[in-house]
């Protein structure tokens, strides 16, 4: 089963903060929803572009999604480390 990264976009000055804060809400929401879940967390890209994220199995995905209504996802596949 493949892993899918559910991707929140945050524009402007408070991009960082703004994605940090979302992140503290998905974690309490795979806890209260017992959501297993691979990783929540956070990419800048630059001063005024963050991400938060939630990376989840694809067989609840869809839950995630109606349920928190996210901008984007893509499949998630690990980076090695060489």
């Amino acid at each position: 089963m493949r892993d899918i990264k559910i991707i929140w976009d945050f524009r402007g000055p408070a991009a960082l903060k703004t994605a940090e804060h979302h992140a503290i809400h998905l974690k309490e929401y795979a806890a209260n929803c017992a959501i297993e879940y691979t990783t929540i967390d956070i990419q800048t890209f630059n001063e005024f572009y963050t991400i938060a994220f939630i990376v989840v199995k694809e067989k609840d995905m869809l839950s995630v999604r109606d349920a928190l209504k996210p901008h984007r996802a893509e499949v998630y596949i690990k980076k090695r480390r060489d």
